[in-house]
């Protein structure tokens, strides 16, 4: 842990690492259960929503020069219409949760509690304001038998649970991106998970 630094950027400062948040992104979201078969071009443009936003915030882990692990969160308000669709049907008030979006590491850095930081640096933010009732993310809903799953995965449930954050089957949403060896885009299925801050 000595070696590694920590960044934080807000709103139009995010865009400033964009080509390193894309990288590692590809990088993590290859393995299971994403199997993202990710473009530089495309993440830049995915990105430019968290730049948009003043109160959006990236909080990165760097080993040297190098960033390892990366985190992003931002008004649900202003996520786009995809993310806010199932909180607008179910009635929910959009200026009082914050979305939280990835949260990557490269696997040799896992399990020294960055995790945990993650979502401690997220949360502060987001009670900063004084004015949001509710932290949010969504998981992607692989099969059980789905051929691609490694013997010995783990999936983050247990962890989220000890963090106060409980899965609600009736959000949900569907997000788009092409799987390992794919060309085009298919619809995956999305939960979200919330906890009231």
């Amino acid at each position: 842990m000595d070696s590694l630094s920590f960044l934080t950027k807000k709103g139009p400062e995010i865009e400033s690492v964009f080509e390193e948040l894309a990288a590692l992104r590809i990088a993590v979201f290859r393995d299971y259960p994403y199997l993202y078969e990710g473009t530089i071009s495309y993440e830049k443009d995915y990105l430019k929503t968290y730049a948009q936003s003043a109160r959006a915030l990236l909080f990165a882990v760097y080993d040297g020069l190098k960033m390892v692990g990366a985190t992003t969160c931002i008004p649900l308000r202003d996520e786009t219409a995809d993310i806010r669709k199932p909180f607008e049907q179910a009635g929910f008030d959009l200026d009082t949760v914050f979305y939280f979006g990835e949260s990557i590491l490269l696997p040799a850095y896992r399990g020294r509690g960055l995790g945990h930081r993650f979502f401690d640096e997220r949360e502060a933010h987001a009670r900063r304001f004084g004015s949001f009732r509710m932290t949010c993310f969504c998981s992607v809903e692989r099969p059980e038998n789905h051929p691609a799953k490694p013997p010995d995965y783990r999936p983050n449930d247990a962890f989220w649970i000890k963090r106060g954050y409980r899965k609600e089957p009736s959000l949900r949403s569907t997000l788009e991106w092409p799987d390992l060896g794919e060309v085009i885009s298919t619809p995956k299925p999305m939960v979200y998970w919330v906890r009231d801050l």
